[in-house]
């Protein structure tokens, strides 16, 4: 099991939702467990306040419906703000691996 390093949460979300569409904090963590191949756990103490923090910083937006177990439960989805924001984290990110690939070659 992997620890998520700090600052790939919020990315890691905003791709799940983009992809995904609307997602409940239950599925969005059992989804990126998924991709990952089991790499990572998420525990609701970990999802939820990432959730609050997107949402306050207006990237993600909740509503509430239904879940496929026929209780309520909060549905996330994406904002156009949240988009823009995946794009440049995504840049970030790609940049930062390209950057480690190249360094770790160095030292093989």
């Amino acid at each position: 099991m992997t620890d998520i390093p700090q600052g790939t949460l919020d990315v890691m979300v905003l791709q799940c939702l983009h992809s995904m569409g609307p997602l409940h904090g239950y599925g969005i963590a059992r989804r990126l467990e998924q991709v990952s191949e089991d790499a990572m756990q998420l525990k609701q103490g970990t999802i939820y306040p990432a959730l609050v923090r997107l949402q306050e910083k207006g990237w993600i937006v909740a509503e509430w419906g239904v879940s496929e177990n026929n209780r309520k439960a909060k549905f996330y989805s994406i904002t156009r703000t949240g988009r823009k924001q995946l794009v440049v984290e995504t840049t970030q990110w790609k940049t930062l691996a390209a950057t480690m690939a190249r360094l770790l070659k160095v030292t093989e």
